[in-house]
This record gives C-alpha cells, structure tokens and sequence, in this order.
C-alpha cells in the first residue's frame, strides 16, 4: 500500500519542477517514479530559473531519484551531500550554476527514463561505454552542462534508432 502523499500547494507546483511519487509493489523491489514538469521552456526560461536558484532540497530530490550514490552525485555536481543539507536546513537556495545543472539533469534523467523504461535501467546505460559518446562512460560526461548535452543528444539518437 501506497504511502499517502501530502498534497501539493500552488506555490510548491511553482518552485518544483518534479514530483515524486513512491510506489512499492509486494512482488518486486519498491522503484521510485516521478513525472516531470519542466521549469523551463527555451533557453531564457531555463536562465531565468536558474538564476532565481532551486530550493536546496531538488539536489536532494534528484540523487533519490537518479539512483546516484552520494559518492557519484558529489563527483557530478561538485559538492557534498553534507553541504547540501545543510543548505536544506538553512532554507538555502542553490546557486544558478549548480541550479541549471540540476534541471539539466533533471530533463536528462526525464528523457532517459522515457527510453530506457526505468531510471535504474537508465543509471546502467550511463555506467556503459557509449559508441556516439566515443566510447566513454555517459556518467563521466555529466559534470559539465555540454556533457549534459552531449548526452541528450546521444539518448535522441538512440530515441530515433540511428545509431550508426
């Protein structure tokens, strides 16, 4: 049985741009689903949001739902889970470089899932050397915004089927 969720309120539907939504099966391990509402629409909008920075608790988010260890998250995103509760405790908002990268990996892991059926299915393809990425591991490439769009560009390709 479900957990009950609290409901959301508009000004938490403005300030998240995700919802997570747990959901445990008796015949198989619990997985972690969510569906994703863009914070942004172009590029100005993505600028915009960043800027404002997210709530420190989206980078908490985003390693529940990515399936990132905190080892890996911390290597991607430059800094430490310790920090970032801390900043959650403060009521701190992230800066926008890292903000920006959140939603970029936000929108990565949306667009992976969608292709690969399940973040965890999604996590083992970036832990698997990539033939369009030049046979680097995906995961190495998510430090960097054009890694991040590296990587997009690769699940389109896959997406597509031209993977030649």
């Amino acid at each position: 049985m479900a957990a009950k969720q609290k409901p959301i309120t508009a000004k938490a539907k403005k300030n998240t741009p995700y919802v997570v939504e747990q959901a445990a099966n008796l015949l198989a391990e619990p997985e972690v689903f969510y569906s994703y509402r863009p914070a942004y629409v172009d590029d100005i909008s993505l600028l915009t949001r960043s800027k404002k920075g997210l709530n420190a608790k989206a980078a908490l988010d985003f390693l529940l739902l990515s399936g990132f260890t905190q080892d890996e998250f911390q290597e991607t995103f430059k800094t430490t889970v310790k920090t970032i509760q801390n900043h959650v405790t403060r009521e701190l908002t992230l800066d926008a470089a890292l903000s920006e990268k959140l939603l970029k990996s936000f929108a990565l892991f949306d667009k992976g899932v969608e292709i690969f059926g399940t973040a965890n299915a999604f996590h083992q393809w970036l832990n698997t050397p990539a033939y369009g990425l030049g046979k680097q591991l995906p995961f190495d490439l998510m430090d960097t915004i054009t890694g991040i769009q590296l990587i997009t560009e690769e699940l389109t390709r896959i997406e597509f089927g031209d993977l030649a």
